[in-house]
Parts: C-alpha cells; structure tokens; sequence
C-alpha cells in the first residue's frame, strides 16, 4: 500500500477542501457599482450597494438576485447538556422545534414564508449526543470529518442564497469552548451570554469550558481537531456547508454565535476560504461580537435578538432580496 495513503487521516480532504483556490467574479460586481452609480452617488445605498455586490461578485452574475435561497437549520444534541447546567433548553426541546419547523408551525417558519426562503432541517442524530467533552472528545475524527460532509448537504436544489442556523441544548457552550482554542481567552469571555440567561448558568458553562480545555490541552491547536475535541455535529455540519457553498460559488448568511465560530473554524483553516461568507446580524451576547470582530466581518443588521435559531438568517435573506431590487427588470447574464 501506498505510504501517503497509509497517512492519510479523514482530515485531510478537510483541509484540501479549504486550501482550494476558488475566486469570485469581480466583473458582474463591477456592473453593479456602475449601476449603482448610474441611480445617486457613490455610497448612497450604503451597507444594500455592498451587499448587492458582494452577491454578484459570487453568484457570477449581473444583475444579483435571490430567487432560490435555502435556510438549513442544524440540530444537535451535546453530551454535556445531560449532566450539567449549562442550558436552558433541553434535548427534548430541541426535537419539539424540530417538529414545529418540519410542520411549518414554528415563528421561523413564517419569516421564512415572508422572505421566500426554503426551510431545510436537518437532525443531527438528538437521540444520540455528542460524547461529554470534559471526559472525552465529543467526535471521533471519522464521525466529525462525516458530519462534515453531512453538511454538503445544504447544497442540495443548487441555492442561489445559503442561510445557516442551529439550534439544540449545550451549542453555546461547545462554541464558547471552540472559540478558546481558536483565539485564546477566557472561558468567561467567550461564554458571556445574552442579558436573559442566569448568572448560574454562566457559572456552570464556564466552569464546563474550562474542564473542556484542561482535559484537552495540547490538541486544541489545529482548529479541526478542536471542533473535534469540543465542538458539536451542529458546528461541523456548518463547516462542511460553508466549505460546499464556496466550491459551488453560492454566497453564505450566518446567524448566531455558534454558526460565526463554524465560519471561524474555516477562517483558522484558510482566510480567504469565507470570503463568500456575511453575517447576517448581530445578537444580544457579547460574545457573538466578539467573534464577529475576529473574523472582521460587520453583521448587515443589528437586530440584537436573544438567541441565534435561524431568525437573523431569514430576515438577512430578507434584506438582500431588497438589495437586488434595484436592479430588477436590468438584462441579466
């Protein structure tokens, strides 16, 4: 056998993946500045004419439009949410959400009508949680590489729009843990939650981060092997539709924290690998614009919601539909 083969981990197309070159087209990006000029002045549809370039410049096209966009919502289960306390929510919970969204009863699924986006769901084995990270790492490197690939799965129907949203017990936690290792830190730092959610329960995540990261000291330096180590099926899934969607040049709208630290997780990999990728808006936890600040990326709305959930994805999708307007009736290429 082979001697490369023999080395090969389940990583390593991982990697590859976000060490591709991809390039965006800057000349449909060009028409829309022009065309944008063409109705004011420079900088009069502020954060919309960024917008509205941004997708051009990644959909390959002029004008932009959203006519196909997809809002794949990821739900996970984590074993440190069975035993601590460290959620306000429960597995139980997660899978009642689940149902709401799959039955179209859920507020998500409204904004969702609104905006013309597709509801995907998809449940990440809840009746399984990840392994508890203070004991152990919370995958396997084949389970968290699979989950990975899972995640391409986003890309199915050929979106012109890919929004993200997770949802289940125990994600801000295992994201606050993620975004230690990739940036250092406290846990209390990167645990800070929204004004709602008790003092005890902060105590109890970040006494839960910090066991996380003795236990598992000295492998949290490559940013897979902490997804691994730490994260959660939801943060891979995400990883793998962000790395899917810039191979197949489909622009990508992140929601809360926990899909900002997966775009982090990319970022660490390789910077230009989310370049596709905005931020849809800003929540209420701290820590969510803190991560927002190392991945430079300015969020298109300060909507300030409680929690992530998809809702900030769907109103972004929103909006950028409203960036395109402009440019309808335009010939298109």
């Amino acid at each position: 056998m082979d001697q490369a083969a023999e080395s090969a981990t389940p990583f390593d197309d991982v990697r590859d993946l976000a060490m591709r070159e991809v390039s965006p087209d800057g000349g449909p990006a060009d028409q829309v500045r022009e065309a944008l000029l063409g109705m004011g002045r420079e900088g009069d549809f502020g954060r919309l004419g960024e917008a509205s370039e941004w997708l051009a410049r990644w959909q390959r096209r002029y004008p932009p439009r959203v006519e196909n966009a997809t809002l794949a919502i990821f739900a996970g289960a984590h074993g440190i949410s069975g035993g601590t306390d460290v959620s306000l929510s429960s597995d139980q919970s997660t899978k009642s959400k689940v149902d709401a969204l799959r039955d179209g009863k859920a507020p998500l699924s409204a904004i969702a009508a609104q905006v013309g986006a597709n509801i995907r769901v998809f449940e990440l084995a809840i009746e399984q949680p990840t392994a508890d990270f203070t004991d152990g790492a919370a995958m396997s490197e084949k389970e968290c590489a699979a989950t990975i690939a899972y995640g391409f799965e986003a890309l199915e129907g050929q979106p012109d729009l890919l929004g993200l949203g997770v949802i289940g017990a125990g994600i801000g936690t295992a994201a606050a843990a993620v975004a230690c290792a990739l940036y250092g830190g406290t846990a209390d730092y990167w645990v800070r939650p929204g004004p709602l959610a008790p003092k005890g329960v902060s105590g109890s995540r970040t006494d839960v981060v910090n066991t996380a990261l003795a236990r598992h000291r000295g492998h949290l330096d490559d940013p897979l092997e902490a997804l691994r180590c730490v994260g959660g099926r939801e943060l891979a899934a995400c990883v793998g539709a962000i790395l899917a969607a810039r191979i197949q040049s489909v622009p990508v709208v992140l929601d809360g924290f926990a899909t900002t630290i997966a775009a982090g997780i990319v970022h660490a990999m390789n910077p230009a690998a989310v370049s596709h990728v905005m931020s849809g808006h800003v929540t209420k936890r701290p820590a969510h614009q803190a991560a927002l600040d190392r991945l430079d990326m300015a969020p298109l709305l300060p909507l300030e919601f409680n929690t992530g959930g998809g809702m900030g994805s769907a109103a972004a999708i929103g909006m950028l539909k409203t960036a395109c307007a402009p440019f309808l009736g335009r010939p298109q290429s």
